[in-house]
């Protein structure tokens, strides 16, 4: 029996993730209250890329052209080696399967602004900063959440669930006993992000320098912002190495002193964890909190906002009575095999560009001349098990395409925080009448058989038929009535609904 309460969900942690967090709930119609212990936002770049799917988790919020203007696309990315030659060079200034660019680049503290004003102007959810929690305590099918503000009055805030998003040095899993997994090797790595005026930097956008000497990465950033990161090696005095002197030797000359303002220059410990639950009750691990990984692949961001894609819907069809809370379970199943695949993957080739020994980086480099595809971006790997046909269908369980109209809409704008049914008319109108008609009053689904809607759906899907999940994951795919039913009444609303027709 839930006790009362004073908001569905408590969000600890207000950076992008758990900002992101709160306007999501807030879009589901689920009310919310996020405890952030500092002041202010933090004025410096943590994250600064993001992919497609990313842009189009943001494309909900309903801010898609504000985002676009403090955004780019990243142009071409590329690898070179120690005497500087280019092993890989990619082409990357194209929309992708997403109807966004497959990397984009930020500064942080602009998309983060933004989200916490789309949390600001959303009713339901608040952003409180200032307030530490320093208790979580589930009890009577609720969690008690402590918090004390910085004159030091203590507060209860009672919520059916808390999402913590408090970062790769999570109180709330230190709390919750959760230890993690480790994948490859632990490095320290300057990180140095400013203004780079009238100096050409690097051509590409992004550049993994696999420099066996000291590997370092390029990053070209919106306006005139740069960042580079460079592999501390022994003997590295942590005072000098951030002085502009040290900082334009150790770019090789590409950050000169007299032209780049640096903003921020800290030493950071690149990782790769996964947390070994993500999921204790009614606590839910998202973001750095449940992983973290080497930036490698830039995923950071991107894993944390899957996260609450996934778990934010299935929170909604509960709290409405409309899935079973045993639907939350699938949040760690799916997710957690989908984030480890990108640590293992960011941790292997952290391996691969950090070699100093100059025998291993020749043999490196000569492979990737050799297999040049060998180095292109993974592709993004299937959900783990959960609410998806994939132990019947490898397209299912995988992210779906957003079409973009022929008027220049993006489907997501038309099909919003629903299960997308998209199939042939003739499909259609071989379902049962009865299945059509619960189809046609749930307000959790959308059907589409306008050929224009969904032709590149279907064609990309090689089927007449395929349901989309409202996080954009392919439900599952038919070609006949009858698996369509099948796949159907796989949709949780409509599950319910079906069970309780039956009880009458």
């Amino acid at each position: 029996m839930v006790e009362a309460v004073d908001v569905d969900v408590v969000v600890i942690g207000g950076g992008p993730v758990g900002a992101a967090a709160l306007a999501q709930l807030a879009g589901a119609g689920l009310t919310a209250i996020g405890f952030e212990q500092e002041t202010d936002m933090w004025p410096t770049a943590r994250a600064v890329h993001f992919d497609g799917e990313t842009m189009r988790a943001l494309q909900r919020l309903g801010v898609a052209e504000q985002f676009e203007r403090i955004t780019v696309p990243m142009r071409s990315v590329e690898i070179l080696n120690e005497a500087g030659e280019v092993l890989v060079h990619a082409n990357t200034d194209r929309l992708g399967s997403q109807a966004w660019s497959d990397h984009i680049s930020f500064h942080q503290p602009d998309i983060e602004r933004l989200i916490r004003e789309v949390v600001a102007d959303s009713d339901g959810v608040e952003l409180r900063s200032g307030h530490r929690v320093i208790g979580v305590r589930e009890v009577d099918g609720a969690v008690r959440v402590r918090t004390v503000d910085l004159d030091g009055a203590e507060q209860v805030t009672t919520a059916r669930w808390v999402i913590a998003a408090d970062g790769a040095r999570s109180e709330t899993r230190g709390r919750l006993g959760i230890t993690g997994q480790r994948f490859g090797e632990d490095a320290q790595w300057l990180v140095v992000d400013g203004q780079l005026v009238d100096a050409p930097g690097y051509a590409a956008d992004m550049v993994q320098l696999g420099t066996y000497t000291r590997p370092a990465l390029w990053l070209r950033l919106p306006g005139t912002r740069v960042r580079m990161e460079f592999m501390l090696m022994p003997g590295d005095d942590p005072e000098e190495i951030v002085t502009p002197e040290a900082i334009e030797r150790l770019s090789r000359g590409v950050l000169p002193a007299d032209r780049f303002t640096p903003d921020r220059r800290a030493i950071y410990t690149f990782r790769g964890r996964i947390a070994e639950r993500w999921r204790d009750g009614r606590v839910f691990l998202v973001g750095d909190a449940a992983h973290t990984a080497p930036p490698l692949f830039g995923q950071g961001l991107c894993a944390g906002m899957r996260d609450i894609e996934n778990l934010v819907w299935k929170l909604a069809l509960v709290r409405r009575g409309k899935a079973d809370e045993s639907l939350l379970d699938t949040y760690e199943t799916e997710r957690k095999p989908h984030a480890t695949y990108w640590v293992e993957t960011a941790a292997n080739q952290a391996v691969l560009m950090q070699t100093t020994d100059p025998e291993v980086a020749a043999k490196r480099d000569e492979f990737i001349k050799a297999h040049p595809e060998a180095s292109a971006e993974p592709s993004s790997p299937a959900l783990g098990p959960g609410l998806h046909d994939g132990g019947r269908d490898e397209r299912a369980g995988r992210l779906g395409i957003q079409p973009i109209l022929s008027d220049g809409v993006r489907l997501d704008d038309i099909v919003r925080r629903r299960f997308l049914v998209a199939t042939t008319r003739e499909m259609y109108a071989g379902l049962p009448d009865r299945v059509r008609a619960a189809l046609e009053s749930d307000v959790e689904t959308v059907v589409l058989l306008d050929p224009e809607k969904v032709s590149q759906l279907l064609h990309e899907a090689g089927a007449a038929a395929v349901v989309h999940r409202p996080d954009h994951y392919v439900l599952g795919t038919a070609d006949s009535p009858a698996d369509l039913e099948r796949l159907v009444l796989l949709i949780p609303s409509l599950a319910t609904a079906a069970i309780a027709a039956r009880a009458n």
